[in-house]
């Protein structure tokens, strides 16, 4: 079932000049047309200045606010929109969310409200303190989290496009003025402002609430048309008794911003069309700007299970039970920190964590939430379920569950053990595993959504739970995953806000294996919270690793053996390579400003060379095994015409010179702006050149495939593999790898075809079953191959003739006893100069802030470290 709209060519939303004398907004004193409101735009637009700057606006259904966003989008001023501060109260979590972008994001220009009640727009500074994304139009809070620094980045584009379709379908025109029942940061209220200025129409600026005494009056005499409500907005209706229908003038009611039970969309809908008036159930996310499906009027009352069809542009499909939404209005991605303003596109679909179905007839229907799935002692639980199931038996609950126990809220006057006993019958849980707690009211977000985040502290609070886990302790959930890599963590982090690295990398990652059952492509951007929140899988006899994580074990296993005369099958050390820059690639490279990209390949390199110059010098000092210039990474270029046991450690000189060379190709200004466009084509172009110079410095002894010029493509390969994350750049890749190695190693096919197959892996599976019972000496020797590459030279040569096998053993656990040791030791200096800082700040009086902690100063001392084998 399909149903289209035309979508009429229209202009900006902040162009509202064009639309002349027609009304644009209604206040309790005068009505401003749309020319009136284009001037005061202009005017406000000149204050902002010609340099983009980033605008924070305290929202608030008045004037000022309105007139600030629409003039940040007229001058390509990024607009961060914020609920309004407490007015002469106790501070609450608006204040809170003030403080913490205030903090975060530092914006250059900041509209708020006066003590006094007017409103003072403050010039932080002349310029800008950021590096702003061309296509960034809009910072919004998500939903039901509008006071965290993680924000969703929207574009001119996906403004455009969402309000556009939001008009389409609910047919607004010049004459349509919406009611502000919703606040302006929240991405709902903000689509109503959106969709009625681009089309002509107006608004009815009030900041009354919908159960006021003489809202509805008000409302009929502001000749306003239309208003959105959330699932709470009719719970206060109803409790009301306020016929909200029978207004004169009202034409349509949208609702959206949660589930409404289908019993209550189809009695809102059978009553709102007996009174003439359309009323539509919409579904959305603040990461698709607003908007994503509708269901039309006419099928409130036969079909209020669903959500409808996708709107005009947009497409969804079901993956693995997931709804997937793509169109112009998904989000450019999220904002974690003032760097990642810097930051274009980072996806292009959108995967909502909801679970749905798609009927015969076309519609959608959400049947479930991803991460309101809990197990528990082998029991899959569908949290929405249990609730309803529930409400069946006239119990109003909030459910939710942690590692331990479902959770079940009812409000005082609810007799808990019958609700107890109904949850155990009902999901066959045992009596420990059930508890049952009673609250006055159930908290709700400043949206009037159900506030599950909130239960859960509350349920932790009952409890008494402390967060964390023991270092080395087997994970129970992802918070103690993540704090036996990092020690303190709190649900907002992420591995990298935390400035994970490689030697971290492959230990959390097995660590949430063993928790999820299946880790997310996107896990390390995801905040402990997120990955909390979903479902585990169920354990399979194997686990899928990443593909590098594999390649760098099977890799390093393949070169002592060959060494050894296990086996004779070579190219290992080339696919590592290709594997470090592919993982530079994500660790590094892809990082926002040419800053932080040039910072952490250095850093790569730094934490690769460490560690190698002190054990080479060790080997120098005590056996003269080696050459000055080997512990330097020079032996290439003081020894280039004759092999000797130095040449042994080319790998590292080809790994350490490489990523020195990134380093500055990508800091380069000209590189920095075509990498904030698109990193394909500059990857490809380095791949270029670093074949080039291979070819320049061509040579036929056994020394061309291990010099640096003949060698650092490979690096290149790797970030040209890593950036090529569509199937059209995936194919030419494909057939661009064999190509690149054609003559490479002289008569030497199968060293050829496993340097191919190991880039055609990286190309096209992302991860590879591993026996369980393997997963964890998979990931400890792809964590240790670089010491492993290292220390095995003096092991294996002694032994190798007459016991292969045991200089194949003795080579390993040196390497690995190496790993173990510098990683136990870095992390307690690391540990120690933490808690050294934090003491001097104590004894200069200045302390933490609230919600830092030592970890915190040692990630900032951090910074990022080894990506390479």
């Amino acid at each position: 079932m399909t149903i289209a709209h035309e979508i009429p060519a229209l202009g900006g939303i902040s162009d509202v000049g064009r639309h002349g004398d027609a009304p644009a907004v209604v206040l309790p004193d005068r009505v401003l047309s749309h020319r009136d409101l284009d001037a005061l735009v202009e005017d406000r637009a000149r204050l902002l200045g010609p340099v983009r700057r980033l605008v924070l606006v305290e929202c608030a259904p008045e004037l000022e606010p309105l007139v600030t966003y629409l003039a940040a989008l007229r001058g390509g001023h990024p607009a961060l929109l914020v609920p309004a501060r407490s007015q002469g109260a106790a501070p609450g979590a608006a204040d809170r969310s003030w403080d913490r972008m205030l903090a975060s994001y530092r914006p250059d220009v900041v509209l708020r409200r006066a003590p006094g009640g007017s409103w003072d727009l403050d010039e932080v500074r002349p310029g800008t303190a950021h590096d702003l994304h061309p296509d960034l139009a809009l910072l919004l809070g998500t939903s039901g989290s509008t006071g965290t620094p993680k924000l969703v980045r929207l574009s001119h584009r996906n403004l455009h496009a969402n309000a556009a379709a939001i008009a389409a379908y609910l047919g607004l025109d010049g004459d349509s003025r919406a009611a502000t029942t919703l606040p302006l940061q929240y991405c709902y209220g903000l689509s109503v402002v959106n969709s009625h200025l681009l089309v002509g129409g107006s608004l009815w600026l009030t900041g009354a609430s919908v159960v006021d005494p003489g809202f509805w009056d008000d409302f009929a005499r502001a000749g306003a048309t239309s208003f959105a409500g959330v699932p709470y907005t009719f719970d206060l209706l109803a409790a009301s008794g306020a016929d909200w229908a029978a207004t004169p003038g009202l034409r349509h009611v949208t609702q959206a911003g949660g589930r409404l039970a289908p019993d209550r969309v189809r009695e809102l809908g059978l009553h709102a069309e007996d009174r003439g008036v359309d009323f539509f159930v919409m579904y959305g996310q603040t990461e698709a700007t607003a908007r994503m499906a509708y269901l039309p009027p006419h099928l409130a009352a036969t079909r209020p299970s669903c959500v409808g069809v996708p709107i005009d542009g947009g497409e969804f499909r079901i993956e693995d039970g997931e709804l997937v939404y793509t169109g112009p209005n998904v989000m450019l991605g999220y904002a974690h920190e003032p760097a990642d303003l810097a930051l274009g596109a980072t996806l292009t679909e959108l995967r909502t964590g909801d679970l749905a179905v798609q009927h015969d007839d076309g519609l959608y229907e959400i049947v479930g939430r991803a991460n309101r799935i809990a197990k528990l002692f082998g029991t899959r639980l569908d949290l929405d379920h249990a609730e309803l199931l529930l409400a069946e038996d006239s119990t109003d609950a909030r459910v939710v569950a942690d590692a331990d126990a479902l959770h079940v809220f009812v409000r005082q006057d609810t007799e808990p053990d019958r609700v107890g006993q109904l949850v155990r019958a009902e999901h066959c849980l045992p009596p420990h595993a059930v508890r049952v707690h009673r609250v006055d009211t159930f908290p709700v977000t400043a949206h009037g959504k159900p506030d599950r985040a909130a239960l859960v502290e509350l349920a932790a609070g009952d409890l008494g739970v402390e967060p964390g886990v023991e270092p080395g302790a087997e994970p129970a959930d992802v918070t103690s995953a993540f704090a036996g890599v990092f020690g303190d963590v709190a649900p907002g982090d992420s591995f990298t806000s935390l400035r994970g690295d490689s030697l971290c990398y492959v230990e959390l990652y097995v660590r949430l294996e063993r928790v999820l059952g299946e880790v997310p492509a996107d896990w390390p951007t995801l905040t402990v919270a997120e990955l909390s929140a979903r479902s585990p899988r169920k354990r399979r006899w194997y686990a899928l690793l990443e593909t590098p994580i594999v390649l760098r074990a099977v890799a390093i296993c393949l070169i002592v053996a060959g060494h050894t005369d296990i086996v004779n099958i070579l190219g290992g050390a080339h696919v590592l390579l290709i594997v470090l820059g592919y993982n530079i690639t994500r660790f590094a490279l892809d990082r926002p400003t040419a800053k932080a990209r040039a910072t952490a390949t250095l850093a790569a390199a730094r934490d690769i060379a460490i560690p190698c110059t002190l054990w080479v010098t060790g080997v120098v000092l005590v056996s003269g095994w080696y050459t000055w210039p080997t512990a330097v990474y020079l032996n290439g270029l003081l020894h280039p015409d004759h092999w000797t046991v130095n040449w042994r450690l080319w790998f590292l000189e080809s790994a350490i010179w490489s990523l020195l060379a990134l380093a500055l190709v990508s800091a380069l200004p000209p590189v920095d702006r075509l990498l904030r466009r698109d990193p394909f084509p500059v990857a490809l172009a380095v791949l270029g050149a670093g074949l080039a110079l291979r070819f320049a410095a061509h040579r036929d002894d056994v020394l061309a495939v291990y010099s640096v010029p003949g060698t650092a493509w490979l690096v290149a390969l790797g970030w040209v593999v890593a950036t090529a994350r569509t199937t059209r750049p995936r194919v030419l890749v494909s057939l661009l790898v064999p190509l690149t190695l054609v003559g490479y190693f002289h008569h030497q096919p199968t060293r050829a075809a496993i340097v191919v197959a190991g880039a055609w892996l990286l190309l096209w599976v992302p991860r590879i079953p591993v026996p369980r019972f393997l997963q964890g000496a998979v990931a400890l020797v792809a964590s240790a191959s670089l010491y492993i590459y290292l220390t095995h030279w003096q092991v294996y040569v002694p032994l190798k003739y007459e016991h292969p096998w045991l200089a194949f053993a003795a080579s390993m656990t040196l390497g690995l006893t190496t790993y173990a040791a510098w990683t136990a030791g870095r992390r307690a200096v690391l540990r120690g100069a933490a808690r050294g800082c934090a003491g001097l700040r104590g004894a200069r009086g200045r302390g933490h802030q609230p919600g830092t902690s030592a970890r915190r100063d040692r990630l900032d001392d951090q910074g990022a470290v080894t990506t390479a084998a």
